[in-house]
């Protein structure tokens, strides 16, 4: 693995809160040092009242990218279904400029039925929906490729997810990061996996892919543990309508204790 800094990421999720709400949020995040502020990629809430507040990620990507002014943005992670691949593309390109080169582009092959049903979208079945993110890399990079002005930079790619067979693959060939979930074990076990992928496609994912993991409770508990098995993005969530960001703090702290 390369020497990469260490980040802390803060998943804002947007629900079961009003938008200025969200807007503090941003704000107090990125004045308490956090590296990385996420939303996710979803029309309704995955918490409490399943019909409560909610709003849509991208737009709202637009706007934290005129409210910051130094950390990275992203949705974690963009349901591919949702959107035509080039499109998509596009709206990254443009958030990349309107931030200045802050936005990572984060895609997964979506799982959240509801979302599918009540906007239209074809559910599927897991296999085709991976299917589906596999399809759209190469028409995403494509894209962006053409587009004038070109990005800002090379944006960074994100795949969240873990399947073995399939998911890491995409991984392997596509992605700058990989966000995962589950303990130190399964970080340990798919990282490993994720790299019989790299040699298998020729591309020294070991190098080239940074981990990312999301994270839960006290840093003192599995911090270190994660950051020793290779994880260097560090991620969590913090839920409306108040957006306590006590816990990220700490986790703040813990890096910069680090550094």
């Amino acid at each position: 693995m390369t020497d990469r800094p260490l980040r802390i990421g803060l998943q804002l999720q947007p629900e079961h809160a009003d938008y200025s709400a969200i807007r503090d949020a941003v704000l107090r995040a990125e004045d308490l040092g956090v590296d990385v502020i996420f939303n996710w990629d979803h029309f309704y809430p995955l918490h409490g009242d399943p019909d409560g507040k909610h709003f849509e990620s991208w737009t709202m990507l637009g706007a934290w990218a005129e409210q910051t002014e130094r950390v990275e943005i992203g949705a974690l992670v963009t349901g591919i279904g949702y959107r035509n691949p080039d499109l998509l593309a596009d709206m990254a390109r443009t958030v990349d400029h309107i931030s200045g080169g802050r936005l990572i582009l984060g895609l997964g092959a979506g799982w959240f039925e509801k979302d599918y049903d009540r906007f239209g979208y074809e559910f599927g079945t897991a296999g085709s929906r991976i299917a589906s993110l596999a399809d759209a890399m190469p028409r995403i990079k494509a894209r962006l490729a053409a587009g004038n002005p070109a990005p800002t930079r090379e944006i960074p790619i994100l795949i969240g997810g873990g399947g073995v067979k399939k998911t890491l693959r995409i991984v392997a060939e596509h992605a700058d990061i990989w966000h995962s979930f589950g303990d130190v074990d399964v970080l340990t076990t798919k990282s490993a996996i994720l790299d019989e992928h790299g040699t298998a496609v020729g591309r020294d994912t070991a190098r080239l892919v940074e981990r990312s993991v999301e994270v839960s409770g006290a840093p003192g508990v599995a911090g270190d543990a994660l950051v020793a098995a290779g994880a260097t993005l560090l991620t969590m969530s913090s839920a409306g309508p108040d957006y306590d960001l006590s816990k990220v703090k700490a986790w703040v702290d813990w890096r910069d204790e680090r550094r």
